[in-house]
């Protein structure tokens, strides 16, 4: 097991890291809407909090050896089910292997944030 650690992505703001790879997999933590450099939330939108959600992934998925296309599984969490047309839209332009994915409502997510994404993914 190995951590993975990137200062392009947000800093854990708990006990845990960005993400583990075991074996050939990575498993990221739930990433949300932070700029990695201040902390602080980026877009006031369910459609500015995806991209920058899916930057964040992106980043640790980078940072273990891997990539978007290479994502297996994704487990999606919305503070609101209005807004998954708006979110799926964005999530169709970066995830276009089309990877297994739930999608559930949240009563709240960190920061109050509109959207969090974690991802399993294999290493190149």
């Amino acid at each position: 097991m190995k951590i993975i650690q990137t200062e392009a992505a947000p800093a854990a703001i708990g006990p845990y890291s960005q993400g583990i790879i075991v074996g050939n997999l990575a498993f990221t933590s739930g990433q949300i809407p932070l700029s990695a450099e201040t902390g602080e939330v980026v877009g006031a939108t369910v459609a500015e909090q995806t991209e920058r959600v899916i930057k964040n992934l992106k980043a640790v998925l980078e940072a273990a050896g891997s990539s978007l296309d290479k994502v297996v599984k994704t487990t999606c969490f919305l503070a609101d089910m209005g807004d998954f047309a708006v979110f799926n839209e964005v999530y169709a332009k970066h995830f276009t292997g089309k990877p297994a994915r739930s999608t559930v409502a949240v009563k709240q997510l960190p920061r109050n944030v509109l959207v969090e994404i974690e991802a399993v993914a294999e290493l190149v």
